[in-house]
């Protein structure tokens, strides 16, 4: 496990493809550089013999109406490496990050419709605190 590099911006499109998220190459490459570059957030990849096979976003949250936490932005392991514990190792790396970071809760927020995913974060000791909607505008 390591932090993303601007070099992996093709595979880590090709594993958000996966997930049915389009993005573009470009826009792929941009968010890793901002990423790269903010505190308190972290990418960090999965590979095998040199090819990225997995990816974690991670970004620490402050509100005024909670206490500090950490959230999984994104988990995706390539189909090919699935029930190969990648995604708990990539799930170890980022609490240790949160760790490091201070926090002792670790979130995630899932599609309803995943219910394969859910069954993976119960595995690991998450436990479900609510269903949420999504409401967004285009501004």
């Amino acid at each position: 496990m390591r932090e993303v590099h601007h070099d992996d911006a093709e595979e880590v499109m090709l594993l958000c493809k996966q997930l049915g998220y389009e993005i573009s190459l470009n826009g792929v490459e941009r968010n890793i550089e901002i990423l790269n570059n903010e505190n308190d957030d972290k990418v960090f990849v999965a590979e095998y013999e040199d090819a990225v096979i997995g990816w974690i976003g991670v970004a620490y949250v402050l509100t005024i109406q909670s206490s500090p936490f950490c959230e999984v932005r994104g988990l995706v392991v390539d189909k090919q490496f699935r029930k190969n514990n990648i995604g708990k190792l990539l799930i170890e790396k980022t609490a240790a990050w949160c760790k490091a970071k201070g926090c002792t809760t670790l979130r995630v927020r899932c599609n309803v419709k995943r219910d394969s995913i859910h069954s993976f974060y119960r595995h690991l000791g998450f436990t479900e605190k609510k269903e949420q909607k999504i409401f967004e505008i285009n501004v």
